[in-house]
């Protein structure tokens, strides 16, 4: 017997893969390290070479005290920070929509939108962590959130070259990635968990998200080639363990495998990466036998950030994405088995130094037409069964020092769930979920 995603439940779930709220520098690794936020992030969370290479290595740098023993004959030796890597951020916003959702007010404060704790530092000489709970508002309740626990080795060969290389376990695909090309540190950096969002997405950006658990291994070669992959299995947060898949759309059978090659180059004034990233996944909605549903989604990405010496270091960053995915709906209730998403995603951001920086970002998703899997409805629904939407971010964040930060974000919408004009068959066009978000976001 087939199943059928509810459209509400996609529509959210799509809210949170397409606009994902993001935190990742946490003032612990300042602690830990002696250096500013700065040293790390153009603008948090996006790394910098250095602070690439801070992750790439397991985020044990440091050069604060610690407490240890070095090891003698068959005993273990220590390596552990005086000071506990704990870090918090605490965010509230407000988010007003063109149009207000039917039978709900508009305009909405929210204090706080979410408070996150972290555990991100080292754990030893080799072991470290970036580890994540947040208190949703909505929910009243905290719960895990991102995370990515590294062993790393600094100090391998190959061919002669040198080779850093790693274990990862962590909860999200993509999470454990260098560059801000993915989905999990992508932009936009913050958004609103109010503003409607479409219903489609590859499960590879944000599907997943929080709801799987994977080991895998990475590696860079010559500080140009990186190599990453990582096997899942679902792991749903808040449902009864050992699993019986009851409680969600995705349970993974067997394993899922995610996969990423990119190329690096750089120079004094010029950081260029360019890559691939993917996963295969099998998966039985509401339960753990019967029939699968299969997704492929294969994507490429680059990032260029540009030192400008002329204008005080100023930095300009072009980033994109592009993901396809390919499913065959067998368990899923579908007009179709067979069915393609497109993504594509895009930005230029300017940092004025590491105090203001502006963002101009566009999307687009496309793909099969189905009424029974993208029915109609009257803010959520579908026109004519379509997934096609597509828009743009204006983003200005301003952090008047580096543990505080204001942001003032625009989301458009020229397509929307199908359509540009009353795309659910009840009178909402789609620049009626255009939205203005503000948020202020502190960090201690």
């Amino acid at each position: 017997m087939k199943s059928r995603i509810p459209a509400v439940a996609l529509s959210f779930v799509a809210l949170a893969l397409l606009f994902p709220n993001k935190s990742a520098a946490v003032p612990s690794y300042s602690r830990q390290t002696g250096l500013a936020c700065s040293s790390c992030h153009y603008a948090p969370p996006e790394l910098n070479a250095f602070g690439r290479k801070f992750k790439l290595e397991g985020y044990t740098f440091a050069t604060k005290p610690e407490v240890s023993e070095d090891k003698k004959d068959h005993n273990s030796g220590l390596h552990l920070l005086e000071a506990f890597p704990l870090s918090v951020v605490f965010d509230t916003s407000f988010t007003s929509t063109k149009a207000p959702q039917p039978s709900t007010q508009n305009g909405n404060f929210e204090f706080p939108q979410a408070v996150s704790l972290f555990l991100a530092g080292a754990w030893g000489s080799h072991v470290g962590s970036f580890a994540q709970v947040t208190y949703d508002a909505q929910a009243d309740h905290f719960s895990w959130d991102n995370t990515d626990i590294r062993a790393a080795g600094t100090n391998g060969k190959l061919f002669s070259k040198p080779l850093t290389y790693g274990l990862t376990l962590n909860n999200n695909p993509t999470v454990e990635d260098l560059w801000n090309s993915t989905p999990a540190w992508g932009f936009p950096f913050v958004s609103s968990n109010v503003a409607p969002g479409p219903t489609a997405g590859a499960v590879i950006n944000g599907g997943l998200a929080q709801d799987v658990a994977g080991v895998g291994g990475y590696a860079m070669w010559n500080d140009h080639l990186y190599f990453a992959g990582t096997i899942y299995r679902s792991e749903h947060i808040g449902a009864s363990q050992p699993n019986d898949g009851t409680c969600c759309s995705f349970n993974i059978r067997g394993m899922a495998p995610y996969w990423r090659l990119a190329y690096q180059a750089s120079s004094e004034n010029n950081n260029f990466e360019i890559g691939t990233y993917g996963m295969h996944m099998k998966s039985t909605p509401g339960a753990i036998t019967g029939l699968e549903d299969g997704y492929t989604d294969w994507a490429a990405d680059f990032q260029y950030d540009r030192t400008i010496p002329q204008w005080k270091n100023d930095v300009l960053s072009i980033r994109g994405t592009y993901i396809r995915e390919n499913s065959s709906l067998v368990a899923t209730a579908a007009d179709f088995v067979g069915h393609h998403l497109n993504t594509v995603q895009g930005e230029a951001e300017y940092h004025f130094g590491n105090r203001v920086s502006t963002t101009v970002g566009l999307f687009s998703v496309t793909g099969t037409a189905d009424l029974t899997l993208y029915p109609e409805g009257s803010v959520t629904g579908n026109l004519n069964g379509s997934p096609a939407s597509r828009g743009y971010i204006l983003d200005v964040a301003w952090w008047p020092q580096q543990n505080i930060g204001l942001t003032a974000q625009y989301t458009g919408y020229t397509r929307f769930n199908g359509g540009s004009t009353n795309y659910a068959a009840a009178g909402r066009n789609a620049n009626g979920n255009n939205s203005i978000y503000l948020m202020a976001r502190f960090v201690f």
